[in-house]
């Protein structure tokens, strides 16, 4: 090696540090650990006008939804999809029983959603959400989209609760 060589290889800038993979950025094929369970992430809906993402984890058979979003302080919940029905998304109450549980309108609001992997939701679209809280902190969540209701039920976790780990 000459010492030519050697003078350009030190006066040349080192590469910047690679930005670390958040649980924003992972994609189908990833891996999350949600509260001490592995999961696969097998889809993603990600709105573009809020900083925020419904993640869809697989477990075996059980399917489960993480919701990420991007505030001031991260926010974590994981939903479980529910049974029920509603007619039309401009008839959403204000106030939901359901297991004897009240549900209070908590946020109403409407984003364009891009979608990746399998969804419960096949394309884009412009989607509908209703989050509701109940006085004891349980989550209800509501989608419309494409003509079709989803259901939630869920339970805030800590953002240090969830890990991802890089897939195919």
């Amino acid at each position: 090696m000459s010492i030519w060589n050697r003078l350009k290889g030190m006066m040349r800038r080192p590469e910047p540090p690679r930005r670390e993979k958040t649980v924003m950025d992972c994609m189908p094929g990833d891996a999350l650990e949600v509260s001490l369970a592995m999961y696969e992430v097998i889809g993603k809906m990600s709105g573009s006008g809020r900083r925020e993402a419904m993640i869809t984890l697989k477990d075996g058979a059980a399917i489960k939804y993480l919701y990420v979003e991007q505030r001031e302080a991260p926010d974590c919940i994981l939903y479980e999809e529910i049974d029920g029905r509603l007619d039309q998304y401009s008839e959403v109450p204000s106030t939901i029983e359901l297991d004897d549980v009240s549900y209070y309108l908590e946020e109403e609001y409407t984003v364009w959603q891009t979608v990746t992997g399998r969804t419960p939701f096949t394309a884009a679209g412009e989607m509908h959400v209703w989050r509701f809280q109940s006085d004891d902190r349980q989550l209800l969540r509501i989608e419309w989209m494409q003509g079709r209701f989803m259901l939630y039920q869920g339970e805030r976790i800590l953002p240090s609760d969830v890990h991802l780990f890089g897939g195919s």
